[in-house]
């Protein structure tokens, strides 16, 4: 029973769910308190307001994430098969969490600015890693030597996201993770050294 979890993950979770059903904007304290099985004033305890609870969700969520990706890739020798894992993760995660993909694709996208740039902060570990699978890729010579490192980033990271998107947006008409090898195969061979 949800009771277990400590009440700021409880709350975290909670929110994810009434955010993804209600959006944003049509998710007021009261109904993630409700959810989360709490008294109103004791969200409080933990976040300053709203928008400091789709922040600390986003935060939390992406640190799991993140963490769950740099585990997987860990005992993998080559950057080719890191991306894949990479890929694949990325899809797992989000298509085994429907609630939160919801909120990751479409409410976060929503926010104004100052949110906007919190979140890009959180991101900021996750461009990391791939960063890091890039530059070993090329160190490797798997990769080619003359790629523009952030533009690469930008476009690895922007299909994912935008194929997630669509997914969400088309109501999980099809297994998001069936596309991994696919989309793998044709990234590798954008970045590929020429044989």
């Amino acid at each position: 029973m949800n009771n277990q979890k400590p009440k700021y993950h409880q709350i975290i979770e909670a929110a994810v769910k009434v955010i993804s059903e209600n959006g944003y904007h049509g998710s007021q304290v009261s109904k993630i308190a409700k959810e989360a099985n709490v008294a109103d004033g004791t969200i409080y305890l933990y976040f300053k307001n709203k928008e400091h609870i789709l922040v600390s969700l986003f935060k939390v969520k992406m640190g799991e994430f993140i963490n769950q990706i740099v585990k997987a890739i860990e005992g993998t020798e080559f950057a080719s098969d890191q991306l894949y894992t990479l890929i694949e993760t990325h899809f797992q995660q989000l298509s085994s969490d429907y609630h939160l993909a919801i909120v990751t694709q479409l409410e976060l996208r929503q926010s104004n600015i100052s949110l906007r740039l919190q979140i890009n902060q959180v991101l900021k570990p996750y461009l990391t890693v791939i960063d890091g699978i890039v530059q070993k890729g090329i160190a490797q010579h798997q990769f080619r030597e003359d790629l523009n490192i952030p533009l690469v980033r930008q476009m690895i990271f922007g299909t994912l996201d935008e194929i997630v998107t669509n997914w969400v947006m088309k109501e999980q008409k099809y297994d998001l993770n069936k596309l991994v090898p696919e989309i793998h195969k044709m990234l590798v061979s954008a970045l590929a050294t020429e044989r």
